[in-house]
């Protein structure tokens, strides 16, 4: 069984409200208590050769809007989406994984220079990227990630490549402090794909 201290639909948004969705979840929301805040962890080593003569650039990800938020996305089935309650992301969650990813290239220590639009660097790629899914899904008992990436030829505009990256990790537990974790365990695989996959293609 899965289950969730509350979850609030994707039109309530304004306050956290137990809601009696299906069988398995249960609810047991404590009226005004905050939010529990969390954020995504960058630990990526990077086992992709090195590329210390390239400087890459990471722009915003792309998602769309219900995904990208600080709200915690949970599947009930199918096309319902709802979000998880007294929980949210530190922040907007593009900006976040946008954030993580330049911190795995620099963690990685094998790239020239990384930065996002704004710095000044002298660009060889863009990683682009779009953020297709950022979910608990309780169809599946799982924290489900899947990132598309593109790395652009910054100088001549093309895309060297395509892939789309995509990590289930089972949930282990009902609190949300659990589901979290099974979502940064997701997010650092697929970061980690990223990172290599992209330093083998420059």
């Amino acid at each position: 069984m899965v289950g969730f201290g509350s979850v609030e639909t994707l039109t309530a948004r304004k306050s956290v409200v137990a809601l009696p969705l299906v069988a398995m979840l249960l609810t047991a929301c404590g009226g005004g208590a905050k939010n529990d805040t969390f954020d995504l962890a960058a630990n990526v080593s990077g086992k992709g050769p090195a590329a210390h003569g390239k400087q890459i650039l990471v722009p915003t990800p792309t998602a769309l809007s219900a995904v990208d938020s600080n709200q915690i996305v949970v599947r009930v089935g199918g096309s319902e989406l709802q979000y998880l309650a007294k929980a949210q992301w530190s922040d907007k969650l593009s900006r976040m994984v946008q954030a993580k990813l330049v911190e795995a290239f620099e963690n990685s220590g094998k790239v020239g220079g990384v930065g996002v639009p704004g710095q000044g660097l002298a660009i060889d790629y863009q990683v682009v990227t779009d953020i297709r899914a950022f979910e608990i899904d309780t169809t599946k008992q799982a924290a489900v990630v899947e990132i598309s990436a593109k790395i652009l030829n910054d100088k001549t505009g093309t895309i060297r490549k395509q892939e789309v990256f995509r990590q289930a990790v089972p949930t282990t537990g009902t609190t949300n402090d659990a589901y979290v974790k099974s979502l940064d365990k997701a997010f650092a695989s697929v970061s980690a794909q990223i990172v290599d996959w992209t330093l083998k293609g420059i």
